[in-house]
């Protein structure tokens, strides 16, 4: 669930209301198009002096092997001694403008929020090897979701997004129900049999 998000140019604006800070990093990179686990990615994390935007690597690394974890369920979450550290003391917000899902016919569908440019997905970091890296939080598929999977995103309105950084309200918003989100394919397969 959530393997790929994407980003583009239109979201600057509308983060830039959220966030006081911008590394100076972010500024002399252009982030735009698709973000696939192992990069680099915007991510807005709570500093000193309020919310700042700075960029993470995508993926914890299994000690076994050369995979990755780039998601954990919010109903789990917590019972995870790999993702504590990092949900209790390094919670984040992924912001992008929509994500991918494939279907069980393997057909690449589009999810955007119908009513802003830019969506807040909740995840943490942590560090492995001098390096930051995320995991995206998903949660039970909503109506808009479920015909195409069962997971999906963590979703913030932005009214909630410094209440993620807040530890008693972070619990809370863990068992949220995201916004209904819009849905495109560009191609889908016609069934005779429904």
């Amino acid at each position: 669930m959530c393997g790929r998000y994407y980003i583009d140019s239109d979201m600057a604006e509308e983060i830039e209301t959220v966030v006081r800070y911008v590394d100076q990093r972010i500024r002399k990179k252009q982030f735009s198009g698709d973000i696939r686990p192992t990069e680099f990615a915007p991510v807005i994390e709570k500093s000193e002096r309020g919310l700042k935007l700075d960029v993470c690597k995508w993926g914890y690394p299994l000690a076994k092997g050369n995979n990755l974890v780039i998601n954990a369920r919010t109903e789990s979450v917590m019972d995870k001694i790999v993702f504590r550290n990092g949900l209790l003391y390094h919670r984040i917000l992924i912001p992008a403008s929509g994500f991918y899902e494939w279907n069980r016919l393997k057909e690449k569908n589009t999810f955007t929020r119908p009513d802003a440019p830019v969506l807040y997905m909740t995840g943490f970091c942590d560090w492995f090897e001098n390096e930051k890296r995320f995991v995206i939080l998903t949660t039970k598929a909503n109506a808009s979701m479920e015909k195409t999977h069962d997971r999906m995103p963590l979703i913030l309105e932005k009214e909630q997004l410094a209440d993620w950084f807040d530890d008693k309200k972070m619990e809370q918003l863990l068992q949220h129900t995201p916004v209904m989100l819009k849905r495109e394919a560009e191609y889908e397969q016609q069934s005779l049999f429904l």
